[in-house]
């Protein structure tokens, strides 16, 4: 009994007042702003995240006024897969700050920049195979 008066003469007054001021605070603070949409751009250059961690962009959809700033942060054409690839070599940190930089400098020119994943290849389609045994010979000597 003695608890249960301690808890309401000295908690309850407590967790009034709380109440009290939070609701004072909402009314009286607006909500924080909501983060703006990224601005509109005509072009856009599309990085893309491929599966075998290659980062890059396919040549023909690299702007003409982006190749420079890619070459400039360490992509190389690769005319064997028509690529702008960056090496692998750079390392995961060395990668993020090559592609920060190029996503600064490119939207300085008003040019957007998107990063995304290859689509997954999938070979769940492709019917199973059996092992194929491997062909027997025999020797006589």
């Amino acid at each position: 009994m003695r608890a249960a008066a301690q808890v309401a003469r000295r908690l309850l007054p407590r967790y009034g007042q709380a109440l009290q001021t939070v609701l004072a605070n909402a009314t009286n603070q607006p909500d924080p702003p909501h983060r703006p949409g990224p601005p509109q751009v005509d072009q856009v250059l599309t990085l893309t995240l491929y599966s075998d961690g290659a980062l890059g962009a396919l040549y023909e959809s690299v702007l003409v006024d982006a190749r420079m700033t890619l070459y400039a942060h360490g992509f190389q054409y690769h005319p064997h897969q028509a690529a702008f690839l960056l090496p692998a070599a750079y390392g995961d940190s060395g990668r993020a700050l090559r592609v920060h930089g190029v996503v600064q400098q490119l939207t300085a020119k008003g040019i957007g920049v998107n990063l995304r994943h290859s689509a997954p290849t999938t070979t769940a389609a492709l019917p199973p195979t059996s092992p194929k045994a491997a062909p027997t010979t025999s020797r006589t000597r």
